[in-house]
């Protein structure tokens, strides 16, 4: 009997200990607990602010080529080609043209990035939601990159597609530029001096290469959004980003 009487005790302890770490989770600050639904509507509401402010800064003109940090140069395949560039007569100003043509094909590209991700935000579960709030600090940027990567590819690339297919300058588009590039190399390369160079032919699906590469700029952009709301009270610009997200600041 004592036996028993010590398991439920500590049984007991147990339970209502956690009890008290669940609450404190849903606390925030003095204020009463949070609900699971002010919890998701928080969490939903946070990844839509990035998602809008990411795809905005993306999609204006040299959002992706001025900025280093997601600026989408050449495929490394086409190294070769950027390395031994000179022996094609303006080659270092074609090089140039496709890089800038590629940005602004993905700078068009996010105008409709925001909406697709957004989309993807309401899939969110409850549990989803509490393991964000308590992750780390790209929780939320992870989640959403493992869980809607392939349906954002799937419906991004179309239209990055029709970016790049778009004619941009002198009825010249980014692929235009592109395989006007790879031709001339992949001539070179295949011509008796370029065989004895030991020189190869480059090839290389546009597309693909540019969805992936718009991808990780967004998401990173998204990231970059998330850390601001988890760590600056300044970005929390709503009442429900406060109070959601004022929990970390009380349990730090």
């Amino acid at each position: 009997m004592m036996k028993i009487r010590y398991f439920l005790f500590i049984a007991s302890t147990v339970f209502f200990t956690s009890c008290a770490g669940l609450q404190t989770v849903l606390q925030s600050g003095g204020a009463a607990p949070l609900s699971e639904e002010e919890v998701i509507r928080g969490l939903k509401e946070a990844l839509s602010t990035g998602a809008r402010n990411s795809a905005g800064k993306l999609a204006a003109e040299n959002g992706y080529y001025g900025d280093a940090a997601v600026r989408i140069l050449l495929p490394d395949e086409a190294k070769i080609i950027i390395d031994n560039i000179s022996r094609i007569p303006g080659g270092d100003r074609l090089v140039e043209d496709v890089i800038i043509k590629i940005n602004r094909a993905a700078e068009d590209a996010a105008k409709e990035a925001a909406p697709i991700f957004l989309n993807s935000i309401g899939q969110m579960t409850i549990g989803d939601a509490f393991n964000i709030l308590r992750g780390s600090d790209n929780a939320a940027t992870a989640y959403l990159r493992s869980s809607t990567w392939k349906p954002l590819y799937d419906l991004y690339k179309p239209k990055i597609r029709n970016s790049t297919e778009k004619k941009i300058a002198g009825n010249i588009s980014a692929k235009d530029s592109w395989v006007t590039l790879t031709d001339k190399w992949n001539t070179f390369a295949s011509s008796i001096p370029g065989r004895l160079g030991g020189f190869k032919t480059v090839n290389v699906d546009l597309d693909d290469f540019l969805t992936t590469k718009a991808l990780n700029g967004l998401f990173l952009k998204i990231e970059t959004e998330e850390q601001k709301i988890r760590k600056d009270v300044s970005a929390r610009i709503t009442p429900l980003l406060r109070r959601v997200f004022g929990t970390l600041d009380v349990n730090q």
